[in-house]
């Protein structure tokens, strides 16, 4: 278990940051995508070996108590066939106590290595979690630079370039002799429109007038 972690941590995750600065030139973020992908599923993978880990000390723990138990059990039974002079039963209770007792020395010396495993093993875990992590904060610090790059590359062309420049202002021309044109169409249909109307009300004010001055 450990030299698979071992293995893992060494030929995916020692040398991303070394990776990634010889080919940032080329393409980084697609790079650091392609070794975040790696990571996550490694990293996937080991938190089931970590769980599975867990799962197989739960089990030991569970089977070195009820052998506990059942020592003791049988130490009280031996005692007590002893007293009452049940010799074969007593053989019988001694003989089981001592396969317990043997079970429980040996339980236990495998749960006090697991444990010291499984600490190595939660601790690399957490390695992996934060060199994936910090693979992801690179991502963002590369995506940022590559945007204000773009971003500077964009407004340097839209500002020191004499025929951006020219399109620009002769667009801008276009459009608004487009505009005056417009609105002379829209005054002049509103004229054809309501000519006939206008010269009678106007008539109707001349008469009038000159009736007022009679």
């Amino acid at each position: 278990m450990t030299n698979l972690f071992t293995r893992i941590k060494d030929t995916i995750m020692a040398d991303l940051h070394a990776a990634v600065d010889q080919k940032e030139k080329q393409n980084p973020i697609a790079l650091l995508n392609q070794y975040l992908r790696q990571c996550e599923q490694e990293t996937e993978k080991v938190r089931k070996l970590v769980e599975r880990q867990y799962a197989l000390k739960d089990e030991l723990t569970r089977e070195y108590s009820q052998a506990a138990e059942l020592a003791e059990k049988r130490k009280y039974q031996a005692e007590v066939a002893s007293k009452a002079g049940e010799t074969e039963l007593y053989e019988f209770a001694a003989a089981e106590h001592q396969q317990y007792s043997n079970r429980v020395e040996r339980l236990g010396t495998t749960l006090e290595q697991m444990k010291g495993q499984l600490g190595e093993l939660e601790r690399k875990y957490e390695d992996m979690k934060h060199k994936l992590k910090d693979m992801q904060i690179r991502r963002l610090e590369l995506m940022g630079r590559e945007n204000v790059t773009r971003a500077n590359h964009r407004m340097n062309q839209v500002l020191n370039s004499n025929l951006t420049s020219n399109n620009a202002n002769a667009r801008f021309q276009e459009i608004d002799s487009y505009l005056d044109r417009l609105d002379y169409q829209v005054k002049s249909a509103y004229y054809r429109d309501t000519i006939d109307a206008r010269i009678a009300q106007l008539e109707k004010e001349m008469e009038l007038e000159e009736s007022k001055s009679i």
